[in-house]
């Protein structure tokens, strides 16, 4: 076994290891982000699917305030608007409900990175809960599926930066 060969092995290995941890550090941090989806949101809902009938295609919007700590999310949420079978309302001041918001975001490499919400909705008439599935679509976008226990309601969603 010639010694110096050994060494110069060893010193090799350590300085590719060192290359290897710096490039994937520098790919995930710059290259691959988490998104920084922190800031004010405005959303809306529209119901497909619904146990209570006058449901079925009601409209709903809110603005919701998010926060990112690494991937877990907070946050909380308004109602602001409303278009049901019994017609449009918009909703100010202290006739808005108000929600609090726990989550996380899903880091995907090779796919749209994903956002999980639940929602506690603090209603009119009782509590009620939502659950949202989103893929980041960009900086200023977010689209998915909503479920709730409101009337077993479930739909799609839209998260946006612009107002509707």
């Amino acid at each position: 076994m010639d010694f110096n060969s050994f060494w110069a092995d060893i010193f090799a290995t350590i300085i590719g290891g060192i290359s290897l941890t710096c490039l994937f550090f520098v790919a995930k941090e710059k290259l691959f982000p988490i998104p920084d989806i922190t800031g004010r949101w405005y959303v809306e809902m529209t119901t497909v699917n619904s146990a209570y009938r006058p449901y079925d295609g009601m409209i709903l919007r809110y603005v919701i305030m998010i926060w990112r700590e690494g991937n877990v999310l907070k946050g909380s949420a308004e109602k602001v608007y409303e278009n049901s079978s019994s017609g449009i309302r918009e909703y100010v001041g202290k006739y808005r409900t108000r929600a609090l918001l726990e989550g996380y975001i899903e880091k995907n490499y090779l796919s749209k990175d994903k956002v999980c919400l639940h929602a506690v909705e603090n209603g009119h008439d009782r509590d009620s809960t939502n659950f949202y599935e989103l893929l980041v679509n960009s900086k200023l976008e977010m689209t998915g599926n909503f479920q709730s226990t409101v009337a077993d309601q479930d739909g799609t969603v839209r998260f946006q930066k612009e107002p509707f």
